[in-house]
């Protein structure tokens, strides 16, 4: 009888979201109501999040729309995105840091795990530090969590990875 697994992580695409920055920073250098503002885009340290700059609170909004526009064209989850700190405002100019939200912490992965085992009694999660192992012997099932999991509202985005 053959065991069957893949690993359910919360991570994002490190090239999609290197794409994103640069579609996104395009667009908004051809885009007439950010000519002559403080507008831009950059990188947080090491890539892990971007820095939003604009001359308003509307100006950040619409920055934020963009990219938001931009990882749905490219598929990636608009989860990935920490919008949950302050704006901070000096000098005529309104800052705001958008960190990319990665791994699952001991939460998160009980409510995952939870989902599956409520639908799927025969298939069996396990958590794994930042992932969770779902292992069961047949494939549809497998792919019948991943289905689930796809449907599911979470606050935080889903990948998977690790097939066998």
């Amino acid at each position: 009888m053959a065991n069957f697994s893949f690993d359910v992580v919360s991570e994002y695409d490190k090239a999609e979201m290197n794409n994103v920055f640069d579609q996104a920073e395009r667009e908004m250098t051809s885009r007439y109501d950010f000519k002559g503002t403080p507008a831009a885009i950059e990188w947080l340290d090491d890539k892990k999040g971007i820095k939003v700059t604009g001359s308003g609170e509307w100006q950040i909004e619409a920055i934020l729309d963009i990219v938001r526009k931009k990882l749905a064209s490219r598929e990636q989850s608009q989860k990935v995105l920490d919008v949950t700190k302050e704006i901070v405002e000096s000098n005529l100019k309104t800052t705001k840091e958008v960190p990319f939200k990665q791994g699952l912490d001991q939460d998160k992965a009980k409510k995952v795990t939870a989902v599956i085992r409520e639908q799927f009694p025969k298939v069996k999660p396990q958590i794994q530090g930042d992932t969770v192992r779902v292992m069961s012997s047949s494939k549809d099932d497998l792919q019948g969590v991943m289905q689930l999991l796809k449907q599911q509202d979470f606050d935080f985005p889903l990948s998977f990875t690790n097939y066998r």
